[in-house]
């Protein structure tokens, strides 16, 4: 900021204020809900030691032929949601389960395997809406899209459940109502990762795969069904603006969202609670930062600020990590001298 001439202390005033207005805050929330979805996805990979970095062109396909089939089916309000979830979860899991498959059985490792299928997908994405999926417009509107989805393919807003606490949004800002399933994710992973003996198994093979294995656990079923949960997780992404704003999927469905979750689940530590906040913290950079224009002050500077937050928290990480290390290590010395002489110190004397 002193760079350009600017006085942060003045940049940082205004971003606060414009930030914590109600209709920022349900916009930093909307963000946060598929940033944290999809740091959830990259996360439960990374606990194990696997880098699915194909989270982009997952969620993208995914969004593309779920609001395609969810368009040509008709059911119950309920179920119908619940088929256009179970559609994407599955899009997304045969994509990541593709490059597991090609990890256990040919050995390619997945952040390539998982980067190449980010083209296949989008590619595939774009030749699908272009050519068999999308509706015939009407003239003058050249925007490619699919068909509407019913009204009961659509998650209502969650402004009613903010009227009643006495929140009342400006017209116009809709909390998603995709929150409360988002939570649920959330839960289901700390429950899964932490609570149950598969994810016992996914922790022991990411801290020490050779020692897992003589324990008794399959490497090569741990790395397909963590590719599948992950990319499960991954077809979510784009369900909250899917389910909650356009009801369709477009050329205009946002992208860059698999790429962020990355930087999401290296701050969050890949713990749900940390990928809540560093999601929250994205969200609220990318909503305040739009006041900075207003200022005469580039709104990239946001883009600044979230490098140098993943660099001082990764760094920060690792300095506690070695802290700790060297204390341990000083602990264990101490412990050691408090236990006797060892058998050459008795020879020595």
């Amino acid at each position: 900021m002193l760079l350009i001439h600017q006085s942060p202390v003045a940049a940082f005033k205004d971003m606060a204020q414009f930030g914590i207005r109600t209709d920022s805050l349900i916009y930093t929330v909307n963000t946060a809900i598929p940033l944290f979805l999809s740091g959830l996805a990259v996360a439960i990979g990374f606990k194990m030691g696997l880098f699915n970095i194909g989270v982009e062109g997952q969620y993208t396909l995914a969004a593309l032929l779920a609001a395609y089939v969810g368009a040509r089916v008709a059911l119950p309000a309920v179920l119908h949601v619940a088929f256009i979830l179970l559609v994407a979860m599955i899009v997304g899991a045969v994509l990541a389960g593709a490059a597991g498959a090609l990890k256990v059985t040919r050995g390619v490792h997945e952040v390539i395997s998982t980067i190449m299928l980010n083209y296949i997908a989008l590619g595939v994405t774009g030749y699908l809406l272009r050519t068999r999926l999308s509706q015939h417009n009407p003239p003058g509107d050249f925007v490619t899209k699919t068909k509407l989805l019913a009204a009961s393919g659509v998650l209502p807003s969650l402004n009613r459940v903010l009227h009643s606490l006495g929140v009342h949004p400006p017209l116009g800002s809709d909390l998603y109502g995709f929150l409360p399933i988002a939570i649920a994710v959330g839960v289901a992973y700390y429950i899964l990762v932490w609570r149950t003996g598969f994810g016992y198994d996914l922790r022991a093979t990411g801290v020490n795969a050779a020692a897992a294995q003589v324990s008794g656990v399959n490497p090569g079923q741990m790395i397909m069904k963590t590719m599948l949960l992950s990319g499960a997780i991954a077809g979510l992404v784009g369900m909250p603006e899917l389910l909650g704003v356009f009801h369709r999927y477009s050329i205009e469905f946002t992208t860059g969202l698999g790429f962020t979750g990355i930087a999401v689940a290296l701050v969050g530590r890949n713990n749900p609670v940390g990928i809540a906040f560093a999601a929250l913290l994205f969200g609220f950079l990318e909503r305040s930062a739009q006041i900075l224009d207003l200022e005469g002050i580039p709104k990239e500077i946001a883009v600044i600020m979230q490098g140098v937050i993943i660099l001082s928290v990764v760094i920060a990480y690792e300095v506690v990590r070695r802290v700790v290390q060297a204390q341990e290590v000083r602990a264990a010395a101490e412990k050691s001298k408090g236990l006797g002489p060892t058998p050459r110190e008795e020879d020595a004397a």
